[in-house]
């Protein structure tokens, strides 16, 4: 279970990142910009209970299976496409989280999923511009 969180949370917080960046110096959308920083440190702030050590500790590139980046993951075609393909990674990770978290505890899964609704706003915007 703890490699399922580290993979999830790395990976809704890079794509978060890059989903900020864009907002910030592609589109000079401040609101926006600030909007996807403060989902990152929501999902941050949500998890921080958890032993993050152990989470980390668990990790192994070596061995995981699903390491290798398929062609589609290395083509596209302008920014929006890579908002989109970013924007999709946050909202699948989040429910991967929100579903582990269940087992964890159920507060932080609906915390989850609130977040999760909050990106599905904050992608209806950004693409629009």
């Amino acid at each position: 279970m703890c490699r399922i969180l580290d993979a999830n949370l790395n990976r809704a917080k890079e794509g978060l990142r890059v989903c900020e960046d864009l907002c910030r110096y592609a589109w000079d959308q401040k609101s926006l910009t600030r909007a996807f920083k403060g989902v990152r440190h929501e999902l941050t702030e949500i998890l921080g209970g958890l032993d993050l050590q152990k989470v980390v500790e668990a990790r192994n590139i070596q061995d995981d299976v699903g390491r290798s980046t398929l062609a589609s993951e290395t083509r596209r075609k302008n920014i929006k496409g890579i908002f989109w393909a970013n924007s999709q990674r946050v909202k699948e990770s989040l429910r991967v989280l929100e579903e582990v978290a269940k087992l964890i505890d159920v507060k932080r899964s609906i915390k989850l999923k609130a977040l999760r609704y909050k990106v599905y706003a904050l992608e209806q915007k950004a693409i629009g511009c």
